[in-house]
């Protein structure tokens, strides 16, 4: 899938649902007086009625933000090593311990973007990277499955509906494994 595509096909819906050119939606943006991300996602979802997903993508095009745009014309090693630098540097043997085993459960689109890594099928089903410093985040989208002490189920209209927190590469063990399974066969 061509992400760039996808985010057309996005922006395009987005249109339709507002009944607002993108010119007239950024400029709807600018008039709100907003900068911070969050606040203006916040209200786009609040008055125009968009979901997280439409108004996070909505956000990123006004503000010329959005992580692909910022690691673009970088190779994917070069993403990954702005993302685990400094005190972060600890946390990517966790990245490569995942990556390990994800890559062989087929073929998937990686897009890394500011700071975390998007994996994709038809649609995102993992998002990896640094929570912060000393934690990393492993997101997963998959349906029919209820949360646990350690799968943390998310609030609706995130990017990810489960979070699992990792602290160490060893903790990529096979419970980890058979969600990211199941996330990735639910993506298509």
């Amino acid at each position: 899938m061509d992400l760039n595509k996808a985010v057309e096909t996005q922006l395009n819906n987005i249109q339709t649902k507002t009944g607002k050119s993108l010119d007239e939606l950024v400029a709807w943006v600018k008039a709100t007086g907003l900068a911070k991300h969050g606040e203006i996602r916040d209200r786009l979802k609040a008055d125009l009625g968009l979901g997280h997903g439409d108004a996070n993508t909505l956000t990123h095009y006004a503000l010329q933000s959005d992580g692909a745009s910022q690691s673009a014309n970088k190779s994917e090693d070069a993403v990954l090593d702005e993302i685990y630098s400094g005190p972060k540097a600890a946390l990517r043997p966790i990245h490569d311990a995942l990556m390990s085993r994800i890559t062989t459960l087929g073929d998937f689109e990686i897009a890394p973007k500011k700071g975390y890594v998007s994996l994709r099928r038809k649609k995102q089903f993992a998002m990896l990277g640094p929570a912060t410093n000393t934690r990393f985040e492993l997101g997963l989208n998959m349906k029919d499955i209820q949360g646990t002490d350690r799968l943390l189920a998310q609030p609706p209209g995130g990017m990810c509906q489960f979070k699992v927190k990792l602290t160490d590469a060893s903790e990529v063990d096979d419970e980890v494994f058979v969600w990211i399974q199941r996330a990735f066969e639910s993506a298509g």
